[in-house]
């Protein structure tokens, strides 16, 4: 039997929201079928106060077992690298995380908070990832940590993290597959492509076929700050609830699987000098684009320029 262990620090709980929406498999079937010991997540355990309080005990003397750590939310180190803006019975919660990362043979941050820091990483709570400080390496724990197992922090990025990214971490760690991570830890078998492969609005970009509000079926990158060609994520492969998509649902990515999420500049609008796109696909030169995106525009077709104004 594998035992994990989840903790919420600073963060919404929406990684557990997406988690407990999963449903082939269900988060049930998941624990039975990997044979996991829930030993504590704040969403689905019962035991007492005291109970949880020498279950951590056991586990930072090392009594207790702990296969996996899952670490939701970004961890807070306000104000002053303190971190008593949370705080567990008193003592940053901060010094409890890194107490059991050092006790566990596997270390997963569920969702981009837990990752890079997310929205607290440039205010006053002074939040930081467990591996990341969004591009940074370094983080709570260290550039060079490694969890028991050998492996560094498996990072699931997301806002919240697909609950098919969640089971399939989980499914590998468990099973003893050691997954293929990027240069920002997150595993490439999802994170390995960019939201734009798979998109239904593909076309449409390829021919500069430019929309300028919400719902439409051309393409949202040009004028509306989508993040699709910019951004690492199983979104149009992995549909969520088996159906549908931010760009299929005619809203622009927000590009939540990046180290910088959330950016500071407008989510529904593209940065741009003279109508070129400061931010470009990945892998293409300025001056390749300047060129080819004229032609493309000036070439498409009919059928994508007449195209019925709603989806």
């Amino acid at each position: 039997m594998v035992s994990l262990f989840w903790i919420q620090c600073g963060g919404c709980g929406g990684d557990t929201m997406s988690l407990l929406s999963a449903d082939s498999p269900d988060v049930i079937e998941l624990f039975e079928t990997l044979d996991i010991e829930l030993l504590w997540h704040p969403s689905l355990s019962t035991a007492s106060a005291a109970a949880q309080n020498a279950l951590i005990e056991r586990l930072i003397e090392g009594e207790q077992a702990l296969d996996v750590l899952v670490v939701e939310g970004a961890i807070i180190r306000g104000p002053a690298g303190t971190g008593m803006f949370d705080t567990r019975r008193g003592q940053p919660k901060k010094d409890l995380v890194a107490a059991l990362a050092g006790r566990a043979r596997h270390v997963v941050a569920a969702g981009t908070c837990a990752a890079f820091g997310g929205f607290g990483a440039d205010g006053y709570t002074k939040a930081t990832g467990l591996q990341f400080l969004k591009k940074e390496k370094g983080g709570l724990l260290g550039k060079d940590f490694l969890s028991l197992s050998g492996s560094p922090v498996i990072n699931l990025a997301g806002c919240p993290c697909h609950p098919q990214v969640i089971a399939g971490a989980l499914s590998a760690v468990v099973g003893g597959a050691r997954l293929e991570l990027d240069e920002f830890n997150r595993p490439l078998d999802w994170y390995g492509m960019t939201v734009h492969q798979g998109c239904t609005r593909n076309e449409y970009h390829e021919y500069r076929v430019e929309e300028w509000d919400f719902a439409q079926r051309g393409c949202l990158f040009f004028h509306m700050g989508c993040h699709g060609p910019l951004s690492d994520g199983p979104c149009n492969k992995l549909l969520w609830n088996g159906q549908s998509s931010k760009t299929r649902a005619g809203v622009p990515c927000f590009g939540c699987t990046d180290p910088d999420f959330p950016q500071p500049h407008p989510f529904f609008e593209t940065r741009n000098i003279e109508d070129v796109p400061i931010d470009l696909p990945k892998g293409i030169s300025r001056a390749h684009y300047l060129v080819y995106k004229g032609m493309a525009a000036a070439a498409a077709p009919e059928r994508l320029t007449k195209r019925e104004t709603k989806i």
